[in-house]
C-alpha cells in the first residue's frame, strides 16, 4: 500500500497541496480563525504520514518541490512594500528600530528560556531563528549546530500563532497606527503572519513584508552572537 501511495515523484506535492485545500475549504465552511489552513494542512498531513507509516525522508523526497517556492514567495512580498513606498520613506527611522527591537526581543526570550528551563544547546539553537521566514531561519539553525527540522517546526508555529493571534494583540494593547501593526507582525510573525497583515489593510501589508527581510538579516547576524551567551 505505501509503495502505491508513494509512487511518482510529485506524490508529496499532491499531498501538500490536498491537505492545504482541506483546511482551506474548512476555514471556509467553518470562518473560524482557528481553522488557519496551514495548521490544518500540517496536521491533516501528520495523520496521513502516521495512518500510512510513511517516513518523513520518503515525504521530503516526494513534497521538496513545494519547499523550492519559499524563496520566491518571500521575494514576491516586495511588491506590496513598493507600492507603499512613501510611507516607508516617512517612517524610515521608526520602522527599522521597532524592527531591530523585535529581533533582540525575540533573540533575548529564547536565551531567558533556555537559562530558565536549562535547555540542551542544540534545541535553544533551534528556536533563536523562530520569528524569521524559514528560508532563512532553517539554515542559520543547521550552521550554528541546531536542528533544521526542529526550526521548521517552531517557525511554523510561530507564524501560524501570530497570524492567529495578530488581530486581538493589537486591539488589547490598542495599537492603530497601520505601520505599527505592519512591523509587528512581519517581525514577529515572519511571511505566516504578513498574510494576517495583508488582510489589515495594504499598509500592514507593506511593512510586515519589509520587516520579514529585514529581521531575518538581523536574526541572521546576532544568532551567532546569542548563541555564545547560552548555558
Amino acid at each position: 500500500m505505501v509503495e502505491l501511495l508513494t509512487r511518482g515523484a510529485v506524490w508529496g506535492v499532491a499531498l501538500t497541496l490536498g491537505a492545504f485545500a482541506l483546511g482551506a475549504f474548512l476555514q471556509k465552511k467553518t470562518r473560524q480563525s482557528w481553522c488557519n489552513p496551514l495548521l490544518l494542512g500540517s496536521v491533516f498531513v501528520i495523520l496521513f504520514l502516521r495512518l500510512f507509516e510513511i517516513s518523513y525522508p520518503d515525504y521530503q523526497e516526494g513534497a521538496g518541490m513545494v519547499s523550492w517556492l519559499l524563496l520566491p514567495a518571500t521575494v514576491s512580498l516586495a511588491v506590496p512594500l513598493y507600492e507603499q513606498w512613501e510611507a516607508l520613506r516617512k517612517n524610515a527611522a521608526a520602522i527599522l528600530s521597532g524592527i531591530a527591537a523585535g529581533v533582540v526581543v525575540s533573540l533575548g526570550s529564547v536565551l531567558l528560556l533556555a537559562w530558565a528551563f536549562r535547555l540542551d544547546r542544540a534545541a535553544a539553537v533551534s528556536l533563536l531563528p523562530k520569528s524569521i521566514t524559514t528560508a532563512i531561519g532553517a539554515d542559520v539553525a543547521g550552521e550554528l549546530g541546531g536542528i533544521p527540522a526542529l526550526t521548521t517546526a517552531v517557525i511554523i508555529l510561530t507564524g501560524i500563532f501570530g497570524n492567529l493571534t495578530a488581530q486581538a494583540v493589537c486591539k488589547w494593547f490598542r495599537i492603530t497606527e497601520p505601520v505599527a501593526k505592519g512591523v509587528g507582525i512581519g517581525s514577529a510573525a515572519h511571511a505566516i503572519g504578513t498574510t494576517k497583515a495583508l488582510e489589515l489593510g495594504p499598509v500592514e501589508g507593506a511593512m510586515s513584508s519589509l520587516s520579514i527581510a529585514v529581521a531575518g538579516i538581523l536574526t541572521a547576524l546576532l544568532c551567532p552572537l546569542a548563541v555564545k551567551l547560552l548555558p
